[in-house]
């Protein structure tokens, strides 16, 4: 029944054993123990800390990355309006150029017209003036068969020669 029951002298010297251990754990242990767990507690602090940068730097990177986009779309959209427009202008261009070269070939085409028109009208004034000559040189060759007759026609165109 030792064992259950404690003598006074075994107190004693437990407690002296337990007064040294504690004043060594005290001295050598606790010091670095509570050292060791302020580290723990501030490398976790600091861990926290850096973890809430990284995700508000993430954040502010997916904004910036937003923006970017929004800017890319924004330059797309400018840069495909512009390449619509040099479009537009180059068919509208090509267009008046077009028709300036359709104008110019009807105008040319009117002036060859005319030209050609011009050209006939004047073969047809000669060939008629080369007929009424004709004509007439027949008509006054029978008209003028007998000599009175010429020198009728003679007197009479000197007259109107001088009325002149």
């Amino acid at each position: 029944m030792g064992f259950v029951t404690p003598d006074y002298g075994t107190i004693f010297w437990m407690l002296i054993i337990f007064g040294i251990v504690l004043f060594i754990l005290k001295k050598f242990a606790w010091g670095p123990i509570l050292k060791a767990l302020k580290d723990r507690e501030k490398s976790i602090s600091d861990a926290l800390n850096s973890a809430e940068i990284a995700r508000k730097e993430v954040a502010g990177l997916k904004a910036s990355n937003d923006q970017i986009i929004a800017e890319a779309r924004r330059e797309k959209d400018l840069i495909l309006k512009e390449a619509r427009d040099i479009k537009d202008k180059i068919v509208s261009e090509a267009k008046k150029q077009a028709s300036a070269e359709t104008l110019k070939s009807i105008e040319y085409a009117k002036q060859q017209i005319n030209a050609e028109k011009s050209a006939a009208i004047n073969d047809i004034k000669i060939q008629v003036t080369e007929l009424s000559v004709m004509i007439a040189e027949k008509v006054i060759r029978k008209q003028l068969e007998k000599p009175k007759d010429q020198e009728k026609l003679v007197e009479d165109l000197l007259k109107d020669l001088k009325l002149k």
